[in-house]
């Protein structure tokens, strides 16, 4: 799966850009501010993302996903104050709350990748929070 990565702390972007390529995946961006992102929305096209939602240039990574959303990009919030994300998730499929493990990441992207493939997923892992409409 092609993934984009929307961070702005540069060692987490890093850490989950390393475990999203040895889960056999590509990184196509990364991103640490809105207009970086819709960049690599329109350049790259990916066929995933991970959405922090407070950015280097403050909480744009709920604009982000709408645009991820009007695309039909699927992805997940990754952030360390869920009460950001507004009730109707803007079309995420959930959220991972930050801290995270390595192992809880791991899971969650198995999960969203069978998920975004179209198979039949099992039970979401303990570290990702699904939207509603999920």
């Amino acid at each position: 799966m092609r993934i984009m990565i929307v961070e702005d702390e540069a060692l987490l972007a890093l850490e989950l850009e390393l475990e999203v390529e040895a889960a056999g995946h590509v990184v196509v961006g990364t991103a640490a501010s809105r207009k970086a992102a819709f960049d690599i929305i329109e350049s790259s096209t990916p066929e995933f993302a991970f959405v922090d939602v407070h950015l280097s240039d403050g909480p744009s990574g709920i604009e982000i996903g709408r645009r991820l959303a009007e695309r039909e990009v699927p992805f997940v919030f990754v952030t360390g104050n869920i009460k950001r994300i507004p009730e109707d998730f803007v079309g995420a499929i959930g959220a991972i709350e930050k801290p995270y493990t390595m192992n809880g990441l791991q899971n969650a992207l198995s999960y969203i990748s069978e998920k975004v493939a179209g198979g039949q997923t099992v039970s979401p892992p303990p570290g990702l929070i699904l939207a509603k409409a999920c």
